[in-house]
């Protein structure tokens, strides 16, 4: 099945993540964190993010953590200044 979807993105030429649920983690700059292709919100700090995903939780550490825009498909975390 693996095979499949692989050579299905290639011939459409289309990022694998739109067709399976693998998470895209998109880092932009130093203050701002994309996630896309997320389940929901396990923990919620001004210091720690933990995000489920369909493959694993991600967790982030800092400091001043804001998110900022949260739909069903992704959610950007952010850093106050």
């Amino acid at each position: 099945m693996k095979k499949n979807l692989s050579k299905i993105t290639a011939f459409l030429e289309m990022p694998e993540e739109i067709i399976t649920d693998k998470p895209r983690i998109t880092i932009l700059g130093f203050d701002e964190l994309a996630i896309e292709n997320y389940k929901n919100i396990l923990e919620y700090d001004e210091v720690f993010i933990k995000v489920n995903t369909f493959i694993g939780a991600i967790n982030i550490s800092g400091f001043n953590l804001k998110l900022i825009q949260m739909n069903k498909d992704d959610i950007m975390v952010t850093r106050k200044t």
